[in-house]
């Protein structure tokens, strides 16, 4: 175009340095997590920083690059079919969570229905190479310790899970209402409501805390551990990245930012709030309650 006048709705991103810095920082990440659990390049196995600084490089890149994003909004490029791109890209992230979680529950269920066929007829168990297969066959009632065999203790799903998944209902009603309130231009309310809802998800975070500080049982003891704490575990890093989207979302509303007509980043906050929301409710379903009512014998943990 001679005068270099844009004809179309489309925004042209200019060359940015971030998916490249990005793909660097889960590098670092990834071999601090190594280092970590293994050892790695004259790291210790189990030198609690050796992942610090990927996770650091990451959160670096990420604030540039949604800063970015930001000024593009700002400055006019995200037209309304912009708009419709983005609410398509995030729709494809939350269906790739939902994938992410139904490995978790698939291998979950794969455990708790099929323990008994996986441990016997099919494997010698007299081979000690296999003896960890004996986990199979007594799902999730015992865990296997340096001391042999002893009976594990689900928790009891109406105490302190069941005031978590109060927890998160409330704070969908009240992203919700943040949500409604700034559509219809009630700052005020909006800010109120998504206070409230960060308050929610950090309560919900503590809570976890509390619970796993009481699990009787652990990660590599039992198959039904190593289910809970990976579902629960990741659920929870989950809640811990949706609070921290909802709270920069109330900076920028206190800050004077989003509009009634445009707030894509409150938006996608909500979504991803509840689907965190629907996920833990089948957690709590499935984790919590399904064992609890099947091996009444293995509660007991409040």
């Amino acid at each position: 175009m001679a005068d270099g006048a844009v004809k179309h709705d489309y925004h042209l991103v200019k060359p940015s340095p971030w998916p490249l810095l990005g793909s660097i920082g889960i590098l670092l990440l990834a071999l601090g997590g190594v280092a970590y659990m293994k050892g790695l390049f004259g790291i210790e196995k189990g030198t609690i920083w050796a992942p610090l600084p990927g996770f650091v490089f990451i959160v670096w890149v990420l604030i540039g690059w949604w800063g970015d994003v930001i000024k593009e909004s700002r400055g006019g490029d995200h037209k309304e079919v912009v708009q419709i791109s983005l609410r398509y890209g995030m729709v494809l992230f939350i269906a790739s969570e939902v994938m992410f979680f139904v490995a978790w529950f698939w291998g979950f269920f794969e455990m708790a229905i099929f323990h008994d066929l996986r441990a016997s007829g099919h494997y010698d168990l007299a081979n000690p190479d296999l003896e960890a297969l004996k986990g199979w066959a007594t799902w999730p009632i015992t865990q296997i310790t340096p001391e042999g065999p002893e009976q594990i203790h689900t928790f009891d799903p109406f105490h302190l899970p069941l005031i978590n998944t109060l927890i998160l209902l409330l704070s969908g009603t009240t992203v919700t209402w943040a949500h409604h309130a700034l559509q219809v231009g009630d700052r005020k309310s909006a800010k109120w409501g998504l206070l409230l809802t960060v308050i929610l998800g950090v309560c919900f975070t503590a809570l976890q805390v509390v619970e796993y500080g009481e699990a009787g049982f652990s990660y590599d003891g039992s198959l039904y551990g190593s289910a809970f704490f990976m579902a629960t575990g990741f659920h929870g890093a989950h809640v811990v990245i949706g609070t921290i989207f909802l709270a920069v979302c109330l900076f920028r509303l206190m800050a004077g930012g989003m509009k009634p007509e445009k707030h894509l980043g409150f938006e996608f906050a909500a979504w991803y709030w509840h689907f965190v929301d629907v996920v833990w409710l089948f957690l709590f379903a499935f984790v919590y309650v399904a064992p609890h009512v099947i091996w009444p014998g293995g509660a007991g943990v409040h």
